[in-house]
């Protein structure tokens, strides 16, 4: 009777040992980095993905997000993301151009009036057609987030006219659809992470920068820059990715909940910057930053060439089209 016991006890303990042993494989832990503030829309964005996805999954997916760029800068992330090193990454246009070129499509000058009219085309086949080269270099493409219209902003003059952009020295990242546009309008680009701009600004290293004004707000480059133009001279989104070595893994219910949250995530980061940009700017003027609106149509005339000589370029049938798709709305 004792022996009886103690087998049976025996083989209860090893069964709740493998359904242990079951639930902890069942654990996926994912890491997500990203190079914005805390504040940033991106950021809210990735935590209540982070939260959403825990939920949806009944706890087995836990998520760690690491802002302001912890993990090294984009270019850094996009590398780690192909190779496996990292899981997840709200990153960069220009970053994730330099491994998908087809990226630098949506980045040509003054292509669209607002992030909404962008989305259009990036919800639709251009999108998908983004999302299958994205696979094919290891790239799972969860959502496009909106990194915003860009603006410029410098220490040295006032912005009103293509001819005020002469010799102005521009900071700009890993991007060559702005390292063409700075050159259309006579400035000097120079590449700087975006965690080390504020001290470049401040030290004097370049005489200004671009980029949305949620993120000109939020790692208080208006401490360190004057003037800000209005130029509205690009707009670029926010690759949210996975790893395709990392996705390869989740089972389909897993991949379920993640594809879940990315939308939920990417609907919530899209209308946090919506709201943004006029509240950012009137709390930038009252910090005493001068605001210009230049001459918009002069602007676009100075970078024509730059969409003409992608267009001529090695992903110009892809350019094409999405000019095409963006003029016709």
């Amino acid at each position: 009777m004792h022996r009886q016991t103690f087998v049976r006890t025996l083989l209860a303990a090893a069964a709740g040992a493998f359904c242990l042993a079951g639930a902890q494989a069942q654990a996926v832990k994912l890491t997500l980095g990203h190079g914005a503030a805390v504040g940033n829309p991106r950021h809210e964005a990735a935590v209540k993905f982070a939260e959403v996805v825990k939920a949806r999954s009944g706890g087995r997916i836990e998520v760690q997000v690491a802002p302001s760029a912890q993990l090294g800068d984009d270019a850094a992330m996009v590398t780690a993301l192909r190779t496996g090193a990292l899981d997840m990454s709200a990153n960069s246009q220009g970053a994730v151009a330099n491994a998908v070129p087809e990226y630098a499509a949506f980045g040509m000058p003054f292509l669209f009036s607002s992030p909404a009219a962008a989305f259009k085309l990036l919800d639709g086949p251009l999108g998908k057609e983004l999302a299958d080269k994205s696979a094919e270099k290891g790239l799972v493409l969860l959502g496009t987030w909106d990194n915003g219209i860009r603006q410029m902003t410098n220490s040295k003059r006032p912005i009103g006219k293509v001819e005020d952009m002469k010799g102005l020295k521009m900071r700009v990242p890993p991007d060559a659809t702005l390292v063409d546009i700075m050159k259309s309008l006579g400035a000097e680009s120079q590449q700087i992470k975006f965690a080390e701009l504020y001290v470049a600004l401040q030290q004097g290293v370049v005489d200004g920068q671009e980029n949305p004004l949620v993120n000109i707000h939020a790692s208080k480059l208006y401490e360190v820059q004057k003037h800000l133009a209005l130029t509205n001279h690009q707009f670029q989104m926010t690759p949210f990715l996975m790893s395709k070595r990392s996705w390869d893994k989740l089972s389909d219910a897993d991949r379920k909940a993640v594809q879940e949250a990315a939308a939920e995530a990417t609907a919530l980061q899209r209308k946090l910057s919506a709201e943004a940009d006029d509240k950012l700017l009137a709390e930038l003027k009252a910090k005493g930053v001068q605001v210009t609106t230049p001459d918009k149509a002069a602007f676009a005339k100075a970078t024509a060439d730059v969409t003409a000589k992608w267009e001529a370029g090695p992903i110009g049938a892809y350019v094409k089209k999405v000019v095409a798709a963006a003029q016709a709305q």
